[in-house]
């Protein structure tokens, strides 16, 4: 038998639910190339073992494999025009009592940051955040949710103030804004998605899938959105066919569902 990266692949599926299939070979299989060389493991056959055997090993394959790059209010042009903008015209349509995911939310700072632009037009007691990721590791992360300084560079001052408490180098996000979040497993290219949400952000992921995966994945939340609800996401990402699957551009980064 040849263990190749197409048996690589099918070992995986089985071991973690996690289609390789639905990445960009090319630049998954060098991520995954390098891990292999830095465990000093020679053989896609021999690496599979390990992961069966190994705790270690597999969480620090999972964790390597989905990529974890986030901050607070990435792009925060961005997060003035949801202050500004988005969140009202929500309130407008839907009430108070918004249904928000945070998609593929990696160490939690996109759902904790909705939960501090929305405390601008909600009381926080009200407000509640559904957040997935398909990484135990990060969900782990998110829910401790200690930070560096250079992750909450972006945070508005009044909320670094009311909301960060320094613990030596790093700063730990207040249990008011934790309280406000609900963390999940989830992956998104195999099971259900919630639905009825009015908004749903999902930023700088999409980019390392295939143009077939990603046409899936934005179809599938078109679905889970309320009509006229909108989809948040990356400013590396965009939807070229967002005509053809039920969605109007309010601009770059933001889309509507049609009806």
């Amino acid at each position: 038998m040849a263990y190749d990266y197409e048996y690589f692949k099918r070992e995986v599926y089985t071991l973690t639910k996690i289609d390789l299939n639905a990445y960009k070979e090319k630049q998954m299989k060098r991520r995954i190339d390098t891990l292999i060389s830095k465990h000093k493991i020679v053989g896609y056959d021999k690496f599979v073992a390990k992961l069966r055997d190994d705790k270690v090993v597999f969480d620090d394959f999972v964790n390597y494999l989905t990529i974890n790059v986030s901050e607070f209010y990435r792009n925060p042009e961005q997060w003035e025009l949801m202050d500004k903008t988005i969140i009202p015209e929500l309130i407008t349509k839907f009430g108070k009592n918004l249904k928000v995911w945070s998609a593929a939310c990696s160490t939690g700072d996109e759902p904790y940051s909705l939960v501090m632009a929305l405390s601008r037009h909600i009381p926080l007691n009200q407000i509640n955040i559904i957040a997935t990721d398909i990484d135990k590791q990060v969900i782990e992360k998110a829910k401790t949710g200690l930070y560096s300084e250079k992750s909450i560079a972006s945070v508005p001052d009044d909320f670094k103030k009311k909301y960060f408490t320094k613990v030596g180098p790093s700063y730990k996000i207040s249990d008011e804004i934790k309280s406000r979040v609900q963390f999940k497993q989830h992956n998104l290219l195999k099971d259900s998605y919630p639905d009825k949400c009015d908004l749903i952000v999902c930023r700088n992921v999409l980019i390392y899938f295939t143009e077939e995966a990603k046409n899936d994945v934005f179809c599938k939340f078109n679905s889970s959105l309320k009509s006229g609800g909108i989809l948040f996401i990356g400013s590396t990402e965009q939807i070229m066919n967002y005509k053809e699957i039920n969605y109007e551009r309010k601009n770059s980064f933001f889309y509507v569902k049609s009806k």
